[in-house]
């Protein structure tokens, strides 16, 4: 009969073997977002008379993408240079790096960090807390594959589409713009390569 310390042990190794098992089946893969091939774009309305459209020219991110780990394991992380904002008119740009709105001296960037995903491997619904203005509020939206597959330098890439509406004032940005602009379109187009 086994004495008690080599049960102990035998327990312990299988316990071991267990939990790296189960650390490897929820593993998704890693990802880094291509700065090249990604847009952070918005827009809202001007007047009424038109659409007043924008970007963000620099961020970076991490995903972890696998849908064979089920949705759980899939996650997203984005950080925004807010100095970055290009409406393509430099005193526009000036004013809305200004306190009136972003705020980009004490505020330089703004950061999306998801907490759940509900769906497929083409789409589903993104959950997440943005940080903008020091603020941090739970945002949710829809997502969908625009696709994935190996790309012509030896790498593995996947890209997504989403958008959301974004109310200025809920973060503390309520600058009087008028009402047609209090709500902003926020739209996102991400490509990641899978990391070797």
């Amino acid at each position: 009969m086994a004495s008690k310390s080599l049960k102990k042990a035998l327990f312990s190794f299988v316990s071991a073997g267990m939990l790296c098992a189960t650390a490897t089946f929820a593993a998704a893969e890693s990802y880094t977002v291509d700065l090249s091939h990604s847009f952070i774009q918005f827009r809202t309305k001007h007047l009424g008379m038109s659409w007043l459209p924008g970007q963000f020219n620099k961020f970076e991110g991490t995903m972890n993408y696998d849908p064979s780990k089920g949705p759980e394991a899939q996650s997203i992380n984005i950080t925004i240079d807010t100095t970055s904002i290009d409406t393509n008119w430099a005193d526009r740009d000036k004013h809305l790096r200004s306190a009136d709105f972003f705020n980009v001296d004490e505020f330089p960037t703004a950061k999306f960090e998801s907490t759940g995903y509900e769906g497929n491997e083409e789409g589903g619904t993104l959950s997440g807390n943005l940080t903008l203005l020091g603020v941090t509020k739970p945002i949710t939206f829809e997502i969908k594959k625009i696709g994935e597959g190996a790309d012509p330098w030896g790498g593995y890439r996947a890209g997504f589409e989403g958008s959301f509406d974004l109310k200025r004032a809920d973060w503390g940005m309520d600058y009087n713009l008028g009402p047609l602009a209090e709500i902003v379109e926020v739209s996102l187009f991400i490509e990641a390569i899978k990391d070797k």
